[in-house]
């Protein structure tokens, strides 16, 4: 179980004081290498924190067993002065930090990860609210692009972006769902070993998040996205899965109170369980034959990473 960490977590970041450097020092408190570095954007600053976690076969350690990303992908986690507390789409730091602290805890009782783990996130308890056609969203002092360039670590061989994913219409479920692969412009098959482990860990049927090929392509484009859930994808060739914190009901992200810990402590186990099985070997992210296929037939589409072109 992750409720302890997943509460310490919240006690970290539901407070005006949060700061990157806070959450570091929590972090290496309990044996881990955490870093933290502030980015000033055009609407203030917020604090990138980044976690390298050793596997007892990984890639650090000259080992085979392939590198997992955790990326907790959020605008804020709060909206001070006009919002007090943590803001629903503050859950994505929450679930990546509570992940560490989950994982130094395991290592400490004799369970490592076989895989090297690597997580990371930002800070910024002070973000802006941005009105969409939903609900009023959260936004982050820095850009996307600088986001990825913080978060996504070319060392990443698959990413988990974790994300709340409430203010929409889309998701009609209360708990988490998750995305199809997202890798270099094409939206695959979700494999049946993350279905399997999605049934595993919430005992209910897989809710799969609908992407659109708007959702796939870069912020800056003008196009409407469902959030930033796997705008990791853009900034690497590495296939992304989101993992989305949803509701019944359109939530506003700059919403306060609307952050179940059941919840995020469901998407917490749900990303270690990931984590035991793609650094054991036992999962897959993606079919590199199918990928291959269609590759062959249909070529690349790594120009949905980019910007792209104006044809009229």
């Amino acid at each position: 179980m992750a409720l302890r960490q997943t509460l310490e977590a919240l006690d970290l970041l539901d407070s005006a004081h949060a700061s990157g450097e806070r959450v570091a020092a929590a972090l290496r408190a309990r044996g881990l290498e955490a870093t933290t570095t502030t980015i000033q954007g055009e609407r203030g600053e917020t604090d990138f924190v980044r976690v390298a976690i050793p596997g007892t076969r990984g890639r650090q350690g000259g080992g085979p067993a392939p590198t997992l990303g955790i990326i907790g992908r959020l605008g804020g986690i709060g909206a001070r002065p006009h919002r007090i507390g943590l803001v629903s789409d503050g859950d994505g730091a929450v679930v990546a930090v509570a992940c560490a602290l989950r994982v130094a805890d395991m290592r400490r009782e004799g369970d490592d990860l076989p895989g090297d783990l690597l997580v990371a996130t930002h800070v910024c308890p002070r973000a802006h609210i941005r009105e969409t056609p939903t609900v009023p969203m959260m936004a982050s002092p820095v850009d996307v692009a600088t986001m990825n360039r913080h978060e996504v670590d070319p060392a990443m061989e698959a990413i988990l972006s974790v994300d709340t994913t409430r203010g929409n219409r889309l998701v009609n479920h209360r708990g988490i769902a998750i995305t199809p692969p997202v890798k270099e412009g094409y939206i695959l098959r979700v494999p049946d070993g993350l279905l399997d482990l999605y049934q595993w860990v919430t005992g209910r049927v897989p809710v799969i998040v609908p992407l659109t090929t708007q959702d796939i392509t870069p912020y800056g484009t003008g196009l409407r996205h469902i959030n930033s859930i796997v705008q990791p994808a853009v900034a690497t060739g590495a296939p992304v899965v989101g993992v989305a914190l949803t509701a019944e009901v359109a939530v506003p992200g700059s919403a306060t109170g609307a952050s179940p810990p059941g919840d995020m402590e469901t998407a917490v186990r749900f990303c270690l369980e990931v984590a035991k099985a793609y650094g054991a070997g036992e999962l897959a992210f993606y079919d590199r034959d199918e990928y291959a296929e269609l590759l062959a037939r249909y070529g690349p589409m790594r120009h949905l990473q980019t910007l792209g072109h104006v044809y009229r």
